[in-house]
């Protein structure tokens, strides 16, 4: 799930994207409003994480514009301002969810959890296949009941696999799920994870589509492009 995050503080917004990260999430860090609406119109993210102090413009007027150009973007607020009118103001203007600062990374995580499940459309944490259970919660896996040890890549890539069940997703639409923008990529590093997954997984779990990429297939389904 790749999320921008728009945070003006250097040491709260590296915090944040490391924190973020071990939790999952593919974060692109941005300090202004204005670069936060050329990354939006380069490359919409799935969540918007946007504090309102910021340095160029008022954060609620970056909301306004944003909205005007992908209405369909969820966000996430932080800020310092406490007040309920500033808050009913942000969620009138379009914010999904509103988090005042001070705040604990636990909390902003499951909250950001909550919008990737409304994304994809799921009910639970808890997503099954077979005999193996990916508790996005926890960030932890299990191949008949016993627990088994992934990296945090590895977590990451099992886990778009097995939310988009029965499509067939391509190598450059799972580097985008894995890395930020403008972070390095090997050129064989799906490869890699792909193979370090199937040595942990239940034989043919995990299916090439020659030339397009990889799959997991539901019992009874037939893979999609």
């Amino acid at each position: 799930m790749r999320i921008l995050l728009v945070e003006d503080d250097p040491s709260l917004g590296v915090g944040l994207k490391d924190a973020l990260s071990h939790e999952g999430f593919v974060i692109n860090l941005v300090t202004s409003g204005s670069e936060a609406l050329a990354a939006i119109r380069a490359e919409a993210p799935d969540i918007l994480v946007l504090d309102l102090g910021l340095p160029d413009m008022d954060g609620l007027e970056v909301l306004t514009k944003i909205k005007q150009q992908t209405a369909n973007i969820p966000v996430m607020v932080l800020t310092a301002r406490s007040d309920l009118n500033d808050k009913i103001n942000g969620l009138d203007k379009g914010a999904d969810d509103y988090l005042a600062k001070p705040f604990e990374i636990k909390e902003l995580a499951a909250r950001l959890r909550v919008f990737e499940r409304r994304l994809a459309t799921a009910t639970s944490s808890t997503i099954i296949i077979g005999n193996v259970k990916l508790d996005t919660a926890s960030h932890s896996v299990t191949v008949n009941d016993e627990l088994i040890d992934f990296s945090r890549r590895e977590f990451m890539l099992l886990k778009s696999l097995m939310e988009n069940a029965g499509k067939v997703l391509t190598r450059d639409a799972l580097e985008t799920r894995l890395y930020s923008w403008g972070e390095e990529v090997a050129s064989n590093a799906i490869e890699v994870h792909i193979h370090h997954l199937r040595k942990k997984l239940p034989d043919h779990l995990i299916k090439t589509v020659r030339g397009i990429g990889y799959t997991v297939t539901k019992p009874g389904t037939t893979p999609r492009a």
